[in-house]
């Protein structure tokens, strides 16, 4: 617990402050105002007793939250929420019934970009909401607590730190089922391990040197005088066991909902493997899964680039299919990513995620001057020529790409066209 706040006077409380002592100075002993005198006396009687209430108050209700908090402490204590979703987390305080002209407010500042809100319940209990903005996962909570008075002149504030594990998953908005993400990887079910997966003789060609007698097609021969041959088609089944891993950047909370979406339904089929940026091993089930992608985003220093050891871990030189979710926006990973790709015999399939698609927009000249631009929250979408770089310099390296728009639910092949 650390103390803030060490200046106990607001900034109208000291523009108040200012005032009265300049009237009373000039006006009610310099003029021998009385009225002026009486009204500024007043106010600073006012004023001494909001500080006395805040500081007081909030000395009091610091050290009852102490006890709260220090008797909550339980090992299987867990705020479970979900970003941009009101969620309450269970902290309630009792109500500040007894104590005059002063109010209790906080605001949790650790994780951040949470919106913190109170409300009083039937019972006269204080309970908490919050509103994250992103997805966290932390073992403890920092919370902003203000005792101020009701006029708003003098408050009393104190950072709380609670040891509580806390982890928000990313909403998912309106995405849809996705496709099975397996890759078609060959058979192996012949006898020898070093020879080629090959299934029935279903291709046909014209002879060429080299071809085996055996294969050649005699019967259309007789007929027609011309050799072809049958050659073997390349036997393929979907994977039994899949890899995936998710990669961390700034905009990255539409992959991490794609990612948490494709874990959810199943996408990964029956036997898989996860990770992500911020994991240490790789994760097989699926309450370890989430909590890897709550765990990805960094609170404090960015995360090192882990694909690397992930597959020297869970894949090792097998060659296993990769399945690599990521924001569709050119990053910091983006020549890592190619290395490993070069690196690794395995093939790699990409998972793009995107907040919309910005176009650019050609605005009238005058209308720049006559209409403001808006402040509200930045657009966090991908530029569909951007986009389409990307597409284009990393789809000769991967198997298969796929882009999902989380704002609209809709996903999109390479060339953007909707699948």
């Amino acid at each position: 617990m650390v103390g803030i706040g060490l200046f106990p006077l607001t900034l109208q409380g000291l523009i108040t402050l200012l005032i009265t002592a300049f009237c009373l100075s000039i006006f009610g002993y310099g003029a021998m105002d009385l009225v002026v005198f009486s009204l500024a006396i007043c106010a600073l009687t006012i004023l001494v007793f909001c500080l006395f209430c805040s500081i007081i108050s909030g000395v009091f209700v610091q050290r009852k939250i102490q006890r709260i908090i220090s008797k909550s402490k339980s090992p299987a204590e867990t705020i479970k929420v979900e970003a941009e979703y009101p969620n309450e987390t269970g902290f309630t305080l009792p109500a500040l019934n007894l104590l005059p002209l002063v109010k209790i407010s906080w605001t949790v500042i650790f994780p951040d970009f949470i919106k913190t809100r109170t409300r009083l319940d039937s019972s006269n209990q204080i309970l908490e909401e919050i509103i994250p903005n992103k997805r966290f996962y932390t073992d403890h909570v920092i919370r902003q607590f203000t005792v101020s008075d009701v006029l708003g002149f003098c408050r009393y504030s104190w950072l709380q730190k609670q040891e509580v594990c806390s982890m928000a998953l990313p909403r998912t908005n309106t995405v849809k089922s996705l496709p099975l993400l397996r890759s078609l990887t060959a058979e192996d079910g012949i006898p020898n391990p070093s020879g080629d997966p090959e299934g029935d003789r279903m291709e046909i060609r014209p002879y060429a040197p080299g071809d085996s007698v055996r294969n050649i097609m005699w019967k259309v021969y007789a007929r027609n005088r011309q050799l072809n041959v049958r050659l073997a088609e390349k036997s393929v089944f979907h994977s039994k066991r899949t890899v995936a891993y998710l990669l961390s950047s700034k905009n990255d909370e539409a992959a991490a909902a794609v990612a948490r979406m494709a874990l959810e339904t199943g996408a990964l089929g029956e036997n898989w493997s996860f990770a992500a940026d911020g994991t240490e091993k790789s994760c097989e089930n699926l309450a370890s899964a989430l909590e890897a992608v709550a765990r990805s985003r960094a609170l404090a220093a960015p995360y090192s680039y882990g694909l690397d050891r992930f597959l020297n871990h869970a894949v090792g030189q097998s060659g296993a299919h990769c399945i690599v979710f990521a924001a569709a926006e050119t990053v910091a990973w983006l020549p890592l990513l190619k290395r490993t790709i070069g690196r690794f015999s395995g093939q790699f399939s990409l998972v793009l995620a995107t907040d919309g698609f910005l176009d650019l927009e050609n605005v009238i000249f005058w209308r720049k001057l006559l209409f403001q631009k808006s402040t509200e929250a930045p657009k966090t979408g991908s530029s569909r020529d951007e986009l389409l770089k990307l597409l284009t310099e990393l789809g000769q390296l991967v198997e298969s790409t796929l882009v999902v728009d989380r704002k609209t639910g809709l996903s999109f092949d390479k060339s953007l066209r909707k699948v």
